[in-house]
């Protein structure tokens, strides 16, 4: 495939972004904004660089906190470019109007098939309740670097369960519809050395369901990431560390397995569905990955005030 592609930014979620593009165009083509020395790939260091490029995909991989800086930036310098901005979109609203370039969020959630099977499965169901966990130690997440020094250590940086962790409020949101808030708590419960919040407990609902209870933290030692859904002669488990989902409909059983799939291949069929337009209706366009943000600053709020 003959695109240029431009990252800002090499973290680990840009180096992943790299090397899986390197993969599906011209490693040549691939140029990333960097002060770092890569061999891999091409870099430049500063954004003066940037008037001699003309790339076809943009990916922004740096802090959250940097991002609003960044599509500004973007907006300035190029036009008509499609943009993939890693999640969440901004770390707190704002009104920023987006007129030049094309831009989608990077929930690649969508893209994973256990995510897929309950979006096919709860067609024309009825449901009751739907109970989401997710948890994991937050110094594990990223190897050679002391969590304490990362992103999701510290608030300047846009860190914290709700930001790092956003992915299930934004498939729950694309399974089941938009969110009303009954009760939220974002806090700090453990003793890791942070200035982020750790633990979020959310009841909601939407226009079809009346409960929905998601949990998150980073202090499960035991990587989890579970889904259970319960309706009319429906009964589903999903397990996404597993790749695994038990499915009820009345009294039969039946097991899903995903093992084929991992967490890479969620990300090369999201650059897929941009760089060649197929399955684009599960990409996260710029307004759902805005109205997220919206959302989670409703839960922060809502959560102060209990």
């Amino acid at each position: 495939m003959s695109k240029t592609v431009l990252i800002f930014g090499y973290g680990s979620i840009g180096k992943r972004h790299a090397n899986i593009l390197s993969k599906l165009v011209n490693k040549k083509n691939i140029i990333i904004l960097t002060n770092q020395k890569i061999s891999k790939f091409k870099t430049i260091k500063n954004v003066n660089a940037l008037k001699n490029l003309n790339p076809n995909y943009i990916v922004i991989c740096n802090r959250t906190s940097n991002h609003l800086q960044t599509i500004k930036l973007i907006e300035k310098k190029f036009k008509n470019k499609t943009v993939l901005v890693e999640k969440p979109l901004f770390s707190k609203p704002n009104n920023i109007k987006i007129k030049k370039n094309n831009y989608y969020v990077a929930y690649n959630m969508r893209f994973n098939p256990i995510i897929n099977l309950i979006r096919e499965k709860i067609k024309s169901k009825k449901i009751w309740s739907v109970n989401i966990f997710c948890g994991s130690y937050l110094p594990l997440w990223r190897k050679n670097i002391d969590y304490r020094e990362s992103s999701s250590a510290r608030k300047t940086f846009g860190g914290g369960v709700l930001l790092d962790l956003s992915h299930e409020l934004d498939y729950v949101q694309w399974l089941f519809g938009k969110l009303k808030i009954l009760y939220s708590k974002s806090m700090k419960l453990s003793n890791l050395e942070i200035n982020t919040d750790d633990f979020l407990s959310l009841i909601a609902k939407t226009k079809k369901i009346p409960h929905i209870q998601i949990t998150l933290n980073y202090f499960t030692r035991q990587k989890t990431r579970q889904i259970f859904l319960d309706g009319k002669d429906i009964c589903l488990q999903a397990d996404l560390i597993k790749k695994k989902v038990i499915w009820y409909k009345g009294n039969k059983k039946k097991i899903f397995q995903f093992k084929k799939f991992d967490r890479n291949t969620e990300y090369k069929e999201q650059h897929l569905a941009i760089l060649l337009k197929k399955n684009s209706n599960k990409l996260c366009r710029f307004s759902e990955g805005k109205q997220l943000v919206d959302l989670i600053n409703n839960i922060k709020f809502k959560s102060r005030k209990i």
